[in-house]
Protein backbone atom coordinates (compact mmCIF):
# COMPACT_ATOMS: atom_id res chain seq x y z
CA UNK A 1 0.00 0.00 0.00
CA UNK A 2 1.60 3.23 -1.20
CA UNK A 3 0.34 6.79 -1.17
CA UNK A 4 0.66 9.77 -3.44
CA UNK A 5 -0.02 13.52 -3.89
CA UNK A 6 -0.40 14.39 -0.18
CA UNK A 7 -0.06 12.66 3.17
CA UNK A 8 -2.92 11.94 5.61
CA UNK A 9 -5.15 10.46 2.90
CA UNK A 10 -5.88 7.42 5.04
CA UNK A 11 -3.58 4.59 3.89
CA UNK A 12 -3.97 3.12 7.37
CA UNK A 13 -7.77 3.17 7.16
CA UNK A 14 -7.83 1.63 3.67
CA UNK A 15 -5.29 -1.03 4.75
CA UNK A 16 -7.34 -1.75 7.88
CA UNK A 17 -10.59 -1.89 5.89
CA UNK A 18 -9.13 -4.37 3.41
CA UNK A 19 -7.76 -6.47 6.28
CA UNK A 20 -11.19 -6.36 7.96
CA UNK A 21 -12.87 -7.65 4.79
CA UNK A 22 -10.31 -10.40 4.15
CA UNK A 23 -10.52 -11.53 7.77
CA UNK A 24 -14.32 -11.60 7.55
CA UNK A 25 -13.89 -13.86 4.52
CA UNK A 26 -12.00 -16.38 6.61
CA UNK A 27 -8.41 -15.44 5.80
CA UNK A 28 -5.67 -14.90 8.37
CA UNK A 29 -4.49 -11.32 7.97
CA UNK A 30 -2.04 -8.92 9.58
CA UNK A 31 -0.81 -5.44 8.66
CA UNK A 32 2.59 -3.81 9.04
CA UNK A 33 3.64 -0.17 8.74
CA UNK A 34 7.01 0.99 7.39
CA UNK A 35 7.86 4.53 8.46
CA UNK A 36 10.61 6.41 6.61
CA UNK A 37 11.88 8.52 9.52
CA UNK A 38 15.26 7.83 11.13
CA UNK A 39 13.94 7.56 14.70
CA UNK A 40 14.20 3.96 15.91
CA UNK A 41 10.54 4.20 16.95
CA UNK A 42 8.06 7.04 17.65
CA UNK A 43 8.52 6.71 21.43
CA UNK A 44 10.77 9.78 21.64
CA UNK A 45 8.63 11.88 19.27
CA UNK A 46 6.58 14.78 20.60
CA UNK A 47 2.81 14.43 19.97
CA UNK A 48 3.02 17.70 18.04
CA UNK A 49 5.34 15.88 15.63
CA UNK A 50 3.59 12.56 15.39
CA UNK A 51 0.36 12.30 17.36
CA UNK A 52 -0.21 9.35 19.64
CA UNK A 53 2.48 6.76 20.31
CA UNK A 54 0.79 3.36 20.27
CA UNK A 55 2.11 0.41 22.31
CA UNK A 56 1.99 -3.22 21.15
CA UNK A 57 1.46 -6.21 23.42
CA UNK A 58 5.17 -7.07 23.36
CA UNK A 59 6.18 -3.58 24.48
CA UNK A 60 7.09 -1.87 21.22
CA UNK A 61 6.34 1.85 20.83
CA UNK A 62 4.69 2.08 17.45
CA UNK A 63 2.98 4.30 14.91
CA UNK A 64 -0.63 5.21 15.70
CA UNK A 65 -1.83 3.40 12.55
CA UNK A 66 -1.24 0.14 14.42
CA UNK A 67 -4.12 1.20 16.66
CA UNK A 68 -6.36 1.31 13.58
CA UNK A 69 -5.06 -2.09 12.48
CA UNK A 70 -6.05 -3.64 15.80
CA UNK A 71 -9.38 -1.82 16.08
CA UNK A 72 -10.43 -3.02 12.62
CA UNK A 73 -9.10 -6.59 12.75
CA UNK A 74 -8.98 -7.68 16.41
CA UNK A 75 -5.50 -9.02 15.60
CA UNK A 76 -2.84 -8.05 18.14
CA UNK A 77 0.25 -6.36 16.74
CA UNK A 78 3.88 -6.71 17.80
CA UNK A 79 7.28 -5.17 17.12
CA UNK A 80 7.29 -6.89 13.72
CA UNK A 81 4.27 -4.84 12.60
CA UNK A 82 6.06 -1.47 12.66
CA UNK A 83 9.53 -0.79 11.27
CA UNK A 84 11.24 2.57 10.78
CA UNK A 85 14.18 3.57 8.60
CA UNK A 86 16.07 4.01 11.87
CA UNK A 87 15.59 0.34 12.76
CA UNK A 88 16.56 -0.76 9.25
CA UNK A 89 19.76 1.33 9.26
CA UNK A 90 20.58 0.31 12.85
CA UNK A 91 20.28 -3.38 11.95
CA UNK A 92 22.50 -3.02 8.88
CA UNK A 93 25.12 -1.01 10.78
CA UNK A 94 25.12 -3.57 13.61
CA UNK A 95 25.75 -6.33 11.05
CA UNK A 96 28.55 -4.29 9.48
CA UNK A 97 30.19 -3.79 12.90
CA UNK A 98 30.04 -7.53 13.55
CA UNK A 99 31.68 -8.23 10.21
CA UNK A 100 28.65 -10.00 8.73
CA UNK A 101 29.27 -8.47 5.30
CA UNK A 102 32.82 -9.87 5.11
CA UNK A 103 34.45 -6.55 4.31
CA UNK A 104 32.12 -5.60 1.45
CA UNK A 105 31.10 -1.99 0.83
CA UNK A 106 27.73 -1.55 2.57
CA UNK A 107 25.24 0.28 0.34
CA UNK A 108 21.56 1.23 0.06
CA UNK A 109 21.27 -1.44 -2.65
CA UNK A 110 21.48 -4.30 -1.85
CA UNK A 111 22.05 -4.11 1.92
CA UNK A 112 19.39 -1.62 3.05
CA UNK A 113 16.82 -2.90 0.55
CA UNK A 114 17.57 -6.51 1.52
CA UNK A 115 16.96 -5.64 5.17
CA UNK A 116 13.65 -3.96 4.24
CA UNK A 117 12.60 -7.02 2.23
CA UNK A 118 13.56 -9.32 5.10
CA UNK A 119 11.26 -7.34 7.40
CA UNK A 120 8.45 -7.25 4.82
CA UNK A 121 8.54 -11.05 4.51
CA UNK A 122 9.17 -11.84 8.18
CA UNK A 123 5.50 -12.03 9.21
CA UNK A 124 4.63 -14.08 6.13
CA UNK A 125 7.42 -16.54 6.87
CA UNK A 126 5.86 -17.42 10.24
CA UNK A 127 3.10 -19.35 8.49
CA UNK A 128 0.51 -17.63 10.68
CA UNK A 129 -1.02 -15.49 7.94
CA UNK A 130 -2.52 -15.81 4.48
CA UNK A 131 -2.17 -12.08 3.76
CA UNK A 132 0.32 -9.51 5.02
CA UNK A 133 -0.62 -5.94 4.12
CA UNK A 134 2.43 -3.67 4.14
CA UNK A 135 1.82 0.06 4.30
CA UNK A 136 4.68 2.31 3.15
CA UNK A 137 4.59 5.59 5.11
CA UNK A 138 4.92 8.97 3.43
CA UNK A 139 4.20 9.68 -0.22
CA UNK A 140 5.75 8.72 -3.55
CA UNK A 141 8.46 11.29 -4.29
CA UNK A 142 9.69 11.62 -0.69
CA UNK A 143 13.46 11.16 -0.54
CA UNK A 144 13.11 9.19 2.70
CA UNK A 145 10.76 6.64 1.09
CA UNK A 146 12.96 5.76 -1.88
CA UNK A 147 14.72 2.72 -0.31
CA UNK A 148 11.32 1.28 0.69
CA UNK A 149 9.90 1.78 -2.79
CA UNK A 150 12.97 0.20 -4.37
CA UNK A 151 12.48 -2.78 -2.05
CA UNK A 152 8.84 -2.94 -3.18
CA UNK A 153 9.98 -2.93 -6.83
CA UNK A 154 12.29 -5.86 -6.17
CA UNK A 155 9.63 -7.78 -4.24
CA UNK A 156 7.19 -7.46 -7.13
CA UNK A 157 9.58 -9.60 -9.18
CA UNK A 158 10.62 -11.96 -6.40
CA UNK A 159 7.12 -12.77 -5.15
CA UNK A 160 5.55 -12.80 -8.63
CA UNK A 161 1.79 -13.46 -8.37
CA UNK A 162 1.88 -13.47 -4.55
CA UNK A 163 2.32 -9.71 -4.47
CA UNK A 164 0.29 -6.70 -5.62
CA UNK A 165 0.49 -2.95 -5.18
CA UNK A 166 -2.42 -0.72 -4.15
CA UNK A 167 -1.83 2.99 -4.62
CA UNK A 168 -3.91 5.51 -2.69
CA UNK A 169 -4.03 8.92 -4.27
CA UNK A 170 -6.00 12.15 -4.18
CA UNK A 171 -8.49 13.62 -6.64
CA UNK A 172 -9.01 17.24 -5.54
CA UNK A 173 -12.14 19.30 -6.19
CA UNK A 174 -11.49 22.89 -7.29
CA UNK A 175 -14.42 24.84 -5.90
CA UNK A 176 -13.88 27.92 -8.06
CA UNK A 177 -13.99 25.82 -11.23
CA UNK A 178 -16.46 23.29 -9.78
CA UNK A 179 -14.32 20.51 -11.20
CA UNK A 180 -12.57 17.36 -10.02
CA UNK A 181 -8.96 17.21 -11.19
CA UNK A 182 -7.23 13.95 -12.14
CA UNK A 183 -3.77 15.32 -12.99
CA UNK A 184 -2.34 14.96 -9.45
CA UNK A 185 -3.26 11.26 -9.53
CA UNK A 186 -1.79 10.82 -13.00
CA UNK A 187 1.49 12.44 -11.94
CA UNK A 188 1.61 10.40 -8.73
CA UNK A 189 1.24 7.14 -10.65
CA UNK A 190 3.77 8.33 -13.22
CA UNK A 191 6.31 8.89 -10.42
CA UNK A 192 5.59 5.41 -9.12
CA UNK A 193 6.06 3.97 -12.59
CA UNK A 194 9.37 5.83 -12.96
CA UNK A 195 10.52 3.95 -9.87
CA UNK A 196 9.63 0.68 -11.62
CA UNK A 197 6.33 0.01 -9.80
CA UNK A 198 3.06 -0.40 -11.68
CA UNK A 199 0.08 -0.23 -9.30
CA UNK A 200 -2.49 -3.02 -9.67
CA UNK A 201 -5.29 -1.14 -7.91
CA UNK A 202 -5.94 2.58 -7.49
CA UNK A 203 -7.96 3.93 -4.56
CA UNK A 204 -8.98 7.53 -5.19
CA UNK A 205 -9.47 9.65 -2.09
CA UNK A 206 -12.05 12.37 -2.75
CA UNK A 207 -14.64 14.63 -1.15
CA UNK A 208 -16.97 14.32 -4.15
CA UNK A 209 -18.27 11.37 -6.14
CA UNK A 210 -16.02 10.67 -9.15
CA UNK A 211 -18.08 9.92 -12.28
CA UNK A 212 -17.56 6.53 -13.93
CA UNK A 213 -16.23 8.18 -17.08
CA UNK A 214 -13.58 10.03 -15.08
CA UNK A 215 -12.54 6.81 -13.32
CA UNK A 216 -12.23 5.17 -16.73
CA UNK A 217 -10.02 8.04 -17.89
CA UNK A 218 -7.78 7.62 -14.82
CA UNK A 219 -7.54 3.87 -15.51
CA UNK A 220 -6.50 4.55 -19.10
CA UNK A 221 -3.85 7.12 -18.24
CA UNK A 222 -2.48 5.11 -15.32
CA UNK A 223 -2.37 1.73 -17.06
CA UNK A 224 -4.74 0.14 -14.54
CA UNK A 225 -7.76 -2.06 -15.26
CA UNK A 226 -10.98 0.03 -15.19
CA UNK A 227 -12.61 -2.21 -12.57
CA UNK A 228 -9.54 -1.77 -10.33
CA UNK A 229 -10.08 1.97 -9.91
CA UNK A 230 -12.00 2.52 -6.67
CA UNK A 231 -13.07 5.73 -5.00
CA UNK A 232 -12.94 6.47 -1.30
CA UNK A 233 -15.40 9.29 -0.66
CA UNK A 234 -15.55 11.04 2.73
CA UNK A 235 -17.53 8.83 5.13
CA UNK A 236 -19.53 9.73 8.26
CA UNK A 237 -17.11 7.55 10.25
CA UNK A 238 -13.93 5.60 9.58
CA UNK A 239 -15.89 2.49 10.56
CA UNK A 240 -18.10 2.88 7.47
CA UNK A 241 -15.10 2.51 5.16
CA UNK A 242 -14.87 -1.35 5.11
CA UNK A 243 -18.48 -1.59 3.95
CA UNK A 244 -17.91 1.13 1.34
CA UNK A 245 -14.83 -0.71 0.06
CA UNK A 246 -16.73 -4.00 -0.12
CA UNK A 247 -19.55 -2.33 -2.09
CA UNK A 248 -16.88 -1.48 -4.69
CA UNK A 249 -15.49 -5.04 -4.53
CA UNK A 250 -11.99 -4.12 -3.29
CA UNK A 251 -11.62 -7.43 -1.45
CA UNK A 252 -12.81 -9.44 -4.46
CA UNK A 253 -10.43 -7.57 -6.81
CA UNK A 254 -7.49 -8.30 -4.50
CA UNK A 255 -8.38 -11.99 -4.32
CA UNK A 256 -8.75 -12.29 -8.07
CA UNK A 257 -5.42 -10.57 -8.70
CA UNK A 258 -3.62 -13.13 -6.53
CA UNK A 259 -5.55 -15.93 -8.29
CA UNK A 260 -7.86 -16.81 -5.39
CA UNK A 261 -11.54 -17.44 -6.11
CA UNK A 262 -13.66 -15.54 -3.53
CA UNK A 263 -15.39 -17.94 -1.14
CA UNK A 264 -18.55 -15.85 -1.02
CA UNK A 265 -19.56 -12.75 0.88
CA UNK A 266 -17.50 -11.79 3.96
CA UNK A 267 -19.26 -12.27 7.28
CA UNK A 268 -19.69 -8.62 8.26
CA UNK A 269 -22.70 -9.26 10.53
CA UNK A 270 -21.17 -8.10 13.85
CA UNK A 271 -19.51 -5.13 12.13
CA UNK A 272 -22.79 -4.05 10.54
CA UNK A 273 -24.56 -4.41 13.90
CA UNK A 274 -22.05 -1.92 15.31
CA UNK A 275 -22.71 0.43 12.37
CA UNK A 276 -26.47 0.13 12.90
CA UNK A 277 -26.05 1.11 16.55
CA UNK A 278 -23.75 3.96 15.54
CA UNK A 279 -26.15 5.40 12.95
CA UNK A 280 -29.33 4.90 14.98
CA UNK A 281 -28.10 6.38 18.27
CA UNK A 282 -29.80 9.68 19.16
CA UNK A 283 -29.24 10.37 22.86
CA UNK A 284 -26.09 12.32 23.61
CA UNK A 285 -23.55 11.65 26.36
CA UNK A 286 -21.06 14.45 27.05
CA UNK A 287 -17.54 13.49 28.11
CA UNK A 288 -14.76 15.95 28.89
CA UNK A 289 -11.17 15.03 28.05
CA UNK A 290 -8.68 17.01 30.14
CA UNK A 291 -5.18 17.13 28.66
CA UNK A 292 -2.46 19.42 27.33
CA UNK A 293 -2.55 18.23 23.71
CA UNK A 294 -6.28 18.66 23.10
CA UNK A 295 -5.70 20.85 20.04
CA UNK A 296 -4.12 17.82 18.28
CA UNK A 297 -6.77 15.40 17.03
CA UNK A 298 -4.34 12.44 16.94
CA UNK A 299 -2.69 12.96 20.35
CA UNK A 300 -5.35 10.92 22.19
CA UNK A 301 -6.51 8.82 19.22
CA UNK A 302 -6.97 5.50 21.04
CA UNK A 303 -8.85 7.17 23.92
CA UNK A 304 -11.13 8.97 21.47
CA UNK A 305 -11.92 5.73 19.63
CA UNK A 306 -12.42 3.71 22.84
CA UNK A 307 -14.89 6.37 24.07
CA UNK A 308 -16.68 6.37 20.70
CA UNK A 309 -16.98 2.57 20.72
CA UNK A 310 -18.23 2.56 24.33
CA UNK A 311 -20.83 5.26 23.60
CA UNK A 312 -22.02 3.38 20.49
CA UNK A 313 -22.45 0.10 22.36
CA UNK A 314 -24.44 2.02 24.97
CA UNK A 315 -26.70 3.39 22.19
CA UNK A 316 -25.46 6.95 22.60
CA UNK A 317 -23.87 9.66 20.49
CA UNK A 318 -20.52 10.75 21.94
CA UNK A 319 -20.18 14.48 22.50
CA UNK A 320 -16.48 14.81 23.34
CA UNK A 321 -15.41 18.13 24.84
CA UNK A 322 -11.69 18.92 24.89
CA UNK A 323 -10.51 20.85 27.94
CA UNK A 324 -7.00 22.29 27.85
CA UNK A 325 -5.43 21.53 31.21
CA UNK A 326 -3.15 24.60 30.98
CA UNK A 327 -6.21 26.85 30.88
CA UNK A 328 -8.23 25.14 33.61
CA UNK A 329 -8.18 26.99 36.95
CA UNK A 330 -10.22 26.94 40.17
CA UNK A 331 -11.91 30.13 38.92
CA UNK A 332 -13.24 28.62 35.67
CA UNK A 333 -13.68 24.97 36.73
CA UNK A 334 -17.43 25.33 37.31
CA UNK A 335 -17.92 26.85 33.89
CA UNK A 336 -15.77 24.25 32.09
CA UNK A 337 -16.82 21.09 33.93
CA UNK A 338 -20.39 21.51 35.20
CA UNK A 339 -22.13 20.37 31.99
CA UNK A 340 -20.21 17.10 31.66
CA UNK A 341 -21.57 13.60 32.27
CA UNK A 342 -18.08 12.13 32.74
CA UNK A 343 -14.43 13.20 32.68
CA UNK A 344 -11.28 11.53 31.36
CA UNK A 345 -7.97 12.84 32.69
CA UNK A 346 -5.48 12.05 29.97
CA UNK A 347 -2.01 10.48 30.08
CA UNK A 348 1.14 12.43 29.28
CA UNK A 349 4.56 13.45 30.55
CA UNK A 350 6.04 16.52 32.19
CA UNK A 351 4.99 19.48 34.30
CA UNK A 352 3.07 21.49 31.70
CA UNK A 353 -0.68 21.44 32.30
CA UNK A 354 -0.39 19.34 35.45
CA UNK A 355 -2.04 21.87 37.81
CA UNK A 356 -5.11 21.99 35.58
CA UNK A 357 -5.45 18.23 35.94
CA UNK A 358 -5.39 18.60 39.72
CA UNK A 359 -8.14 21.24 39.46
CA UNK A 360 -10.28 18.94 37.30
CA UNK A 361 -9.80 15.97 39.63
CA UNK A 362 -10.66 17.92 42.79
CA UNK A 363 -13.76 19.37 41.16
CA UNK A 364 -14.90 15.97 39.88
CA UNK A 365 -14.16 14.22 43.18
CA UNK A 366 -16.01 16.78 45.29
CA UNK A 367 -18.95 16.95 42.84
CA UNK A 368 -19.05 13.13 42.45
CA UNK A 369 -18.77 13.14 38.65
CA UNK A 370 -17.76 9.83 36.95
CA UNK A 371 -14.01 10.20 36.41
CA UNK A 372 -11.40 8.06 34.69
CA UNK A 373 -7.68 8.77 35.11
CA UNK A 374 -5.26 7.02 32.74
CA UNK A 375 -1.51 6.67 33.46
CA UNK A 376 -0.46 10.22 34.41
CA UNK A 377 -4.17 10.86 34.97
CA UNK A 378 -4.16 8.12 37.62
CA UNK A 379 -0.98 9.54 39.17
CA UNK A 380 -2.62 12.99 39.32
CA UNK A 381 -5.59 11.40 41.11
CA UNK A 382 -3.19 10.10 43.75
CA UNK A 383 -1.34 13.44 44.14
CA UNK A 384 -4.54 15.51 44.36
CA UNK A 385 -6.00 13.12 46.96
CA UNK A 386 -2.77 13.26 48.99
CA UNK A 387 -2.82 17.06 49.00
CA UNK A 388 -6.50 17.66 49.67
CA UNK A 389 -7.58 14.65 51.74
CA UNK A 390 -4.39 13.41 53.42
CA UNK A 391 -3.22 16.98 54.05
CA UNK A 392 0.19 16.42 52.43
CA UNK A 393 0.36 19.87 50.82
CA UNK A 394 3.70 19.28 49.11
CA UNK A 395 2.83 15.82 47.77
CA UNK A 396 3.97 15.32 44.21
CA UNK A 397 5.59 13.01 41.72
CA UNK A 398 9.38 13.04 41.57
CA UNK A 399 8.90 13.50 37.82
CA UNK A 400 7.57 17.01 38.56
CA UNK A 401 9.51 17.76 41.75
CA UNK A 402 12.55 15.53 42.43
CA UNK A 403 12.84 17.00 45.95
CA UNK A 404 9.22 16.66 47.09
CA UNK A 405 9.01 15.60 50.77
CA UNK A 406 6.01 13.40 49.94
CA UNK A 407 6.86 11.39 46.83
CA UNK A 408 3.50 9.62 46.55
CA UNK A 409 4.46 8.94 42.91
CA UNK A 410 8.08 7.90 42.45
CA UNK A 411 10.44 6.59 39.79
CA UNK A 412 10.28 2.83 39.39
CA UNK A 413 13.29 1.11 40.93
CA UNK A 414 14.41 -0.48 37.65
CA UNK A 415 14.25 2.94 35.94
CA UNK A 416 16.69 4.69 38.27
CA UNK A 417 19.85 3.58 36.47
CA UNK A 418 18.51 4.28 32.95
CA UNK A 419 19.76 7.32 31.04
CA UNK A 420 18.51 6.59 27.51
CA UNK A 421 14.96 7.72 26.74
CA UNK A 422 14.04 5.51 23.79
CA UNK A 423 12.24 2.24 24.49
CA UNK A 424 13.26 2.17 28.17
CA UNK A 425 9.94 2.66 29.97
CA UNK A 426 7.77 -0.10 31.39
CA UNK A 427 6.18 -1.09 28.09
CA UNK A 428 3.71 -3.69 26.88
CA UNK A 429 1.16 -6.02 28.43
CA UNK A 430 1.49 -6.97 32.10
CA UNK A 431 -0.70 -9.00 34.45
CA UNK A 432 -2.94 -7.22 36.93
CA UNK A 433 -4.82 -8.82 39.82
CA UNK A 434 -8.03 -6.98 40.78
CA UNK A 435 -9.66 -6.92 44.22
CA UNK A 436 -12.76 -9.10 44.17
CA UNK A 437 -15.88 -6.95 44.59
CA UNK A 438 -14.22 -3.72 43.45
CA UNK A 439 -15.87 -1.58 40.79
CA UNK A 440 -13.06 -2.30 38.35
CA UNK A 441 -13.33 -6.08 38.88
CA UNK A 442 -17.07 -5.89 38.27
CA UNK A 443 -16.45 -3.87 35.11
CA UNK A 444 -14.12 -6.55 33.71
CA UNK A 445 -16.14 -9.43 35.10
CA UNK A 446 -12.80 -10.89 36.20
CA UNK A 447 -10.13 -10.56 38.86
CA UNK A 448 -7.22 -11.12 36.51
CA UNK A 449 -6.57 -8.97 33.44
CA UNK A 450 -3.65 -8.11 31.18
CA UNK A 451 -3.28 -4.54 29.90
CA UNK A 452 -0.57 -2.47 28.21
CA UNK A 453 1.69 0.02 29.94
CA UNK A 454 3.85 3.01 29.05
CA UNK A 455 5.31 4.71 32.11
CA UNK A 456 8.39 5.29 34.27
CA UNK A 457 6.80 6.37 37.55
CA UNK A 458 4.58 4.47 39.96
CA UNK A 459 2.45 4.69 43.07
CA UNK A 460 4.70 4.71 46.15
CA UNK A 461 3.62 1.75 48.29
CA UNK A 462 5.02 3.43 51.42
CA UNK A 463 1.87 5.56 51.42
CA UNK A 464 -0.58 2.79 50.59
CA UNK A 465 -2.05 2.30 54.07
CA UNK A 466 -2.71 6.05 54.49
CA UNK A 467 -4.55 6.24 51.17
CA UNK A 468 -6.67 3.18 51.91
CA UNK A 469 -7.57 4.42 55.39
CA UNK A 470 -8.74 7.72 53.90
CA UNK A 471 -10.95 6.08 51.25
CA UNK A 472 -8.82 5.68 48.11
CA UNK A 473 -8.38 1.94 47.63
CA UNK A 474 -5.58 0.23 45.72
CA UNK A 475 -7.72 -2.37 43.97
CA UNK A 476 -5.35 -3.59 41.27
CA UNK A 477 -1.71 -4.65 41.44
CA UNK A 478 0.86 -6.54 39.47
CA UNK A 479 1.05 -10.01 41.08
CA UNK A 480 4.82 -10.31 40.58
CA UNK A 481 6.00 -6.86 41.68
CA UNK A 482 3.00 -5.61 43.72
CA UNK A 483 3.10 -2.33 41.80
CA UNK A 484 -0.25 -0.58 42.19
CA UNK A 485 -2.07 -0.66 38.85
CA UNK A 486 -5.56 0.59 39.77
CA UNK A 487 -6.99 2.95 42.38
CA UNK A 488 -10.63 3.77 43.05
CA UNK A 489 -12.78 5.57 45.57
CA UNK A 490 -15.64 3.13 46.29
CA UNK A 491 -17.72 5.83 47.98
CA UNK A 492 -18.12 7.78 44.74
CA UNK A 493 -20.21 6.99 41.65
CA UNK A 494 -17.21 6.06 39.48
CA UNK A 495 -13.76 7.40 40.33
CA UNK A 496 -11.10 5.05 38.94
CA UNK A 497 -7.50 5.49 37.86
CA UNK A 498 -5.39 2.96 35.96
CA UNK A 499 -1.63 3.01 35.60
CA UNK A 500 -2.08 1.05 32.39
CA UNK A 501 -3.70 2.13 29.10
CA UNK A 502 -6.93 0.14 28.51
CA UNK A 503 -7.64 2.22 25.39
CA UNK A 504 -4.89 0.39 23.48
CA UNK A 505 -6.78 -2.91 23.56
CA UNK A 506 -10.25 -1.55 22.74
CA UNK A 507 -11.52 -2.65 19.30
CA UNK A 508 -14.76 -2.37 17.36
CA UNK A 509 -15.76 -5.99 18.00
CA UNK A 510 -14.20 -6.21 21.50
CA UNK A 511 -14.55 -2.81 23.21
CA UNK A 512 -12.73 -2.20 26.49
CA UNK A 513 -14.86 -3.39 29.45
CA UNK A 514 -13.54 -0.50 31.54
CA UNK A 515 -14.54 2.12 28.96
CA UNK A 516 -17.96 0.48 28.61
CA UNK A 517 -18.47 0.64 32.37
CA UNK A 518 -17.26 4.24 32.57
CA UNK A 519 -19.72 5.14 29.81
CA UNK A 520 -22.57 3.39 31.62
CA UNK A 521 -21.75 5.40 34.75
CA UNK A 522 -21.68 8.65 32.75
CA UNK A 523 -25.05 7.85 31.13
CA UNK A 524 -26.58 7.00 34.52
CA UNK A 525 -25.27 10.30 35.89
CA UNK A 526 -26.72 12.16 32.89
CA UNK A 527 -30.12 10.55 33.45
CA UNK A 528 -29.96 11.27 37.16
CA UNK A 529 -29.34 14.97 36.48
CA UNK A 530 -32.14 15.08 33.90
CA UNK A 531 -34.61 13.58 36.40
CA UNK A 532 -34.03 16.32 38.96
Amino acid sequence: MTGGVVSSLGKGIISSSLACLLKASGYRVTIQKFDPYINIDPGTLNPYEHGECYVTVDGHEADLDLGHYERFTNVRTTRANNVTSGRIFQSVIDKERRGDYLGKTVQIIPHITDEIKRNVKALGNTGDYDFVITEIGGTVGDIESLPFLEAVRQLRWELEDNCLCIHLTYVPYIHAAKELKTKPTQHSVKQLQQLGIQPDILVLRTEHDIPAQMRKKIAQFCNVAPDAVIQSVDAPSIYDVPVMMHEQHLDEIVLRKVHITPKGQPDMGPWKEFLTKMHSATRKVTIGLVGKYVELQDAYKSINEALFQAATYNDCVLDLKYIHSERLTPDNADEQLSGLDGVIVAPGFGQRGIEGKFVALKWCRTHDVPTFGICLGMQCMVIEFARDVLGLQDANSTEMDPHTPHNVIDLMEEQKSISNMGGTMRLGAYDCTLLDGSKVAKAYGATHVKERHRHRFEFNNDYRDRFEAAGMKCVGENPATHLVEVVEIPGLRWFIGTQYHPEYSSTVLAPSPLFLDFMRAAIAYRDEKAAK
